[in-house]
């Protein structure tokens, strides 16, 4: 005989012993309570909120339309990529652009009919202008990263294989969407490249050519950070804030300039912890776990103190004292 319940027994028992109707009453009133506090009443999101799933697709589309013969269907070859770059870009901007109506409606309630309609069109036509420029700029930074990494055998290997391809095409795109006026689906498209890699990048950062991430994971790229050409980081690499204003009331300050700007060839290695609105002079490296917190001139090697170890040899030990971390310029 078993204690357990038989299956026809188990279905047959109530889901769980309180009432589904006084659950469903008070998570409406959690919900109606949570709406009146940030004054989100009928007219925000009247015409819905864009959907994470479909700017997936979306991204994933325009991907696909940016490098064909690599991100896109198996069949294709260079005599029909022209044709199916036009039907992708025609079908995903039209998705896209449904995306961007959806938050700008959110955003501003009044925002409604030929109005609304010409901010969506004018966002989505500087958009598409833009992706050539996208491609060319995406390709100095999948070049940089062939260049830089002694394991790659080959650019495309970088495109399909390495989470910094995956990171920086979604950046170049959210960013731009960010810069025209669509900051909620820029976000959502870092986002999502976020998930997949690991490599947080908020799409206010502006990041210049021949960007390159070795690894990847853990890296941190702040919203007001600034980062020059040909800049090298390892994975780890946190661009951060170190202190948030406030204003009068006591709320923080949104947008004001708190990250670090990181000038041209610059390398920084694994782990390295960069917060404030310090500069990373031209052609400086930061060593491995250093936490930064003052700006370096140009040329600078930032290295971390020595640990106290012990070494423990055959014929003898050593112990290493602890020293104060250094910038040698």
């Amino acid at each position: 005989m078993t204690d357990t319940l038989s299956d026809d027994t188990a279905r047959a028992q109530p889901p769980f012993p309180g009432n589904l109707g006084d659950v469903v009453r008070r998570l409406r009133e959690t919900r109606q309570t949570w709406r009146d506090a940030h004054r989100r009443h009928a007219e925000h999101g009247a015409l819905g909120f864009p959907a994470r799933r479909a700017l997936e697709r979306i991204t994933g589309v325009l991907c696909a339309a940016l490098f064909p013969l690599r991100l896109g269907p198996p069949e294709l070859h260079p005599g029909n990529e022209d044709a199916f770059v036009e039907a992708t870009l025609e079908a995903a901007l039209s998705q896209l652009a449904a995306q961007i109506r959806l938050e700008l409606h959110y955003s501003d309630p009044d925002a409604t009919g030929e109005r609304l309609e010409i901010m969506v069109q004018n966002i989505i036509g500087d958009f598409s202008i833009a992706l050539p420029e996208l491609r060319a700029l995406i390709d100095t930074d999948i070049e940089a990263a062939y260049a830089g990494d002694p394991a790659a055998r080959s650019v495309d290997e970088v495109l399909l294989c390495y989470p910094c391809a995956i990171a920086i095409i979604h950046h170049r795109l959210a960013h731009r969407l960010y810069q025209l006026g669509a900051p909620l689906v820029a976000r959502i498209i870092s986002e999502i490249a976020h998930s997949r890699t690991g490599i947080d990048i908020h799409p206010g950062a502006r990041i210049g050519r021949s960007f390159f991430i070795d690894h990847g994971t853990g890296v941190v790229i702040g919203e007001t950070a600034i980062i020059g050409d040909r800049v090298k980081l390892y994975q780890a690499v946190t661009l951060g804030a170190r202190n948030f204003p406030t204003d009068d009331e006591g709320a923080i300050a949104r947008g004001a300039p708190r990250h670090p700007i990181v000038d041209d060839d610059v390398v920084i290695y694994a782990g390295a912890t960069i917060l404030g609105r310090v500069t990373i002079g031209r052609g400086s490296t930061i060593g491995g776990n250093v936490w930064l917190t003052q700006s370096v001139p140009a040329g600078s090697h930032v290295r971390q103190a020595h640990p106290n170890l012990t070494v423990v040899a055959d014929t003898d030990g050593a112990e290493q004292p602890a020293q104060s971390a250094r910038v040698n310029a």
